[in-house]
């Protein structure tokens, strides 16, 4: 069914407002996905502060086109899923945890970070990093690794002198 000039300009205006307002930006594929999943997604990423929209390839080109961003536009393949929000990390995050699930149901096709497009494979690699809380904890792990190190050994030597 073909869309009217005036729901165009409509989506167009939308997707021009996610470009403006993301940080970041996925764009999944989400072939073969039943309903119910699709609003399980939506629920779960909006719990999160992400939102998610499906839009027709063209206008979804033209309103990241005229962006102007870095890089190269990935290949949209498949039925297109616009998943975007504030934090750079968490939509791709909460994408590729569905991916996982969802075998061959829903895939990420690339994206916008930092300015720049991003193809499969590097967001991929973005949806793969651990989350804000579990790098604080990994960090103080690191820094109190020595500290602990250096309490045994001094341990281990005041046992040896007594």
């Amino acid at each position: 069914m073909a869309i009217s000039k005036e729901k165009k300009g409509e989506i167009l205006s939308k997707l021009q407002k996610i470009v403006k307002d993301s940080t970041s930006v996925v764009f999944i594929n989400f072939h073969a996905l039943p309903v119910a999943e699709s609003t399980a997604i939506r629920r779960a990423l909006k719990q999160k502060g992400v939102g998610y929209t499906v839009a027709k390839k063209t206008l979804t080109k033209k309103a990241f086109k005229e962006a102007g961003f870095g890089g190269t536009m990935p290949e949209l393949s498949g039925e297109l899923g616009i998943v975007y929000g504030t934090d750079p990390i968490e939509g791709a995050r909460g994408v590729y945890e569905f991916q996982k699930k969802l075998d061959k149901k829903i895939q990420i096709l690339g994206g916008v970070f930092e300015g720049k497009f991003m193809n499969q494979s590097e967001m991929l690699t973005i949806s793969q990093i651990p989350g804000l809380q579990t790098l604080h904890a990994q960090f103080v792990n690191l820094i109190n690794s020595p500290i602990q190190g250096l309490v045994m050994a001094l341990d281990q030597i005041a046992k040896k002198n007594q």
